[in-house]
């Protein structure tokens, strides 16, 4: 057996990166947290646009709503391809770009359904 020694394949060191549509448990706990995080800001802020101020809600407030749940939509699409396999790994980034985007959007709409800084 010592014909078959480890390959490091260029990587410098021995080459334990998980094959393609497998993911590791940190990369598990990742995605967990981080979807975890932006669903419950996307619930508060969902629930923000229909309460706050006061009842009943103001339309721009709906509207603002709207709009953050159908960038939600996308997201959701892609990160439904990605734990189908059917998007390369390389997509993981871009998954996490978009769900920062959406944080910082209901972030910005929460401050305004708030009245914060007027």
């Amino acid at each position: 057996m010592e014909g078959f020694a480890a390959r490091s394949y260029g990587t410098g060191g021995p080459d334990n990166r998980p094959l393609f549509g497998e993911t590791s448990a940190r990369d598990r706990i990742i995605n967990l947290v981080v979807g975890g995080l932006t669903s419950l800001l996307l619930v508060v802020t969902l629930i923000s646009a229909f309460v706050f101020p006061q009842l009943p809600p103001k339309p721009v407030n709906i509207f603002f709503a709207f709009c953050i749940s159908l960038c939600c939509i996308s997201a959701g699409i892609l990160i439904y391809w990605y734990r189908q396999g059917d998007l390369e790994p390389k997509f993981r980034n871009l998954i996490y770009y978009i769900l920062f985007s959406i944080v910082m959007l209901c972030i910005c709409a929460n401050l305004y359904f708030h009245e914060v800084g007027k």
